[in-house]
């Protein structure tokens, strides 16, 4: 009798071990094929790809980093914040925040408590950001330096917002750019930057208007050793991944043509133009020795902006110019965007490999080139 029960437990533990070995190995496989479902079809590469070795700034130069469109959550007409707003940007993304003279970002949301939107969302395809005052702490505890505010959000809830979102930043320290007739000057390391904004709308400084546009460049540059150019230009969406030189459109209005203005802002003296607002990244262009980043992607739309395909696709743009203005190193730090449009660093390089190709189709024959690394090589001629 006991023999007999001995051998039914045995029975039992090993037909036990053979299920849960099973569901194991079941699991493994499940693991697996999702890993393999969700990997990158942009990139073939089964290791991450190694950062390069980060470049510090000496007496003579000084660095900019630049990240693309920001709206951290919106409180209109829907509450769509997060717990802790923290949250929005995590300490891996920090940790490359902390390496530049100048931390510039394009902010398309207001700052304010202002009830009444200037804007009929009612429509389709118009859309109003309102974040917390409180939240402006959050990018001063970052290390934000300067915010652009020519764009196509910073009016969503009018003037009165306006004036809130401006105030609100100076309180914490971070300037605001995009001012009308605004040219902002800064001094790094002894060398005093001028910076200027553009945008498709006649509240800012016009893009469309490119007379006005040459004349603040100018006198920007008899104020400041460099000039940095800041355009917001061109359509929106995975389908303007390309640049053109053209004018772009987009739902009927004008977005400007972005080759033709940022290379007329370099003829007249600028040594640095940043381009955002299509939502997705574009190529870099070096022309007459001058760095031109035609759009910097999305880089935080917590529960607002799409992160489907490339619009998920961000990066941290890191430049150093000397006191010249001359290019002298430049890398692009991959970041992507998960589901809540929270930033990550990205291992896996899928900015990096985006950029090589449409590099490649726009600007073939361009002096820039970038590595696997993201670093940014100008060839010799």
């Amino acid at each position: 009798m006991l023999n007999q029960k001995l051998i039914k437990l045995v029975s039992f533990s090993f037909i036990s071990f053979c299920f849960c070995l099973g569901i194991g190995i079941g699991l493994f496989i499940r693991v697996e094929q999702l890993q393999r479902t969700n990997a990158s079809t942009t990139s073939t590469d089964t290791q991450p790809i190694p950062f390069s070795t980060p470049e510090y700034t000496s007496g003579d130069t000084i660095t900019i980093q630049a990240v693309g469109d920001i709206i951290p959550g919106t409180n209109y007409p829907n509450y769509k914040l997060p717990r802790n707003r923290n949250l929005l940007l995590p300490n891996s993304v920090r940790a490359y925040l902390q390496k530049a003279d100048i931390l510039f970002g394009n902010f398309e949301s207001s700052l304010t408590n202002y009830p009444h939107s200037a804007k009929d969302i009612s429509r389709g395809q118009v859309f109003a950001f309102r974040s917390p005052p409180k939240y402006a702490q959050l990018f001063a505890d970052v290390g934000f330096d300067v915010m652009n505010i020519a764009n196509n959000h910073a009016l969503d809830f009018g003037y009165v917002g306006f004036q809130d979102t401006v105030k609100n930043l100076k309180a914490v320290g971070i300037e605001t750019l995009g001012h009308k007739n605004q040219i902002l000057l800064l001094k790094v390391n002894n060398i005093v930057v001028g910076m200027i904004a553009f945008a498709p709308y006649e509240f800012y400084n016009s893009i469309h208007d490119l007379e006005t546009a040459k004349a603040l460049v100018q006198k920007a540059k008899t104020q400041a050793n460099v000039v940095i150019v800041s355009m917001h230009a061109g359509a929106e969406g995975t389908n303007a991944l390309r640049v053109h030189d053209k004018t772009e459109f987009f739902y009927g209005e004008n977005r400007g043509n972005s080759i033709q203005f940022a290379r007329t802002m370099i003829d007249t003296g600028a040594d640095l133009v940043i381009g955002h607002g299509p939502h997705v990244p574009r190529a870099i262009e070096i022309y007459n020795r001058k760095l031109i980043a035609y759009s910097l992607g999305n880089f935080l739309g917590y529960r607002t902006l799409s992160t489907t395909a490339e619009a998920g696709y961000s990066m941290i743009l890191e430049v150093k110019l000397n006191s010249k203005g001359d290019f002298v190193f430049g890398k692009i730090i991959p970041v992507h965007l998960n589901a809540q449009g929270i930033p990550h660093i990205d291992q896996r390089f899928r900015t990096v490999g985006l950029l090589r190709y449409l590099n490649n189709k726009d600007f073939p024959d361009d002096l820039v080139k970038i590595n696997k690394k993201g670093e940014i090589v100008v060839a010799d001629k």
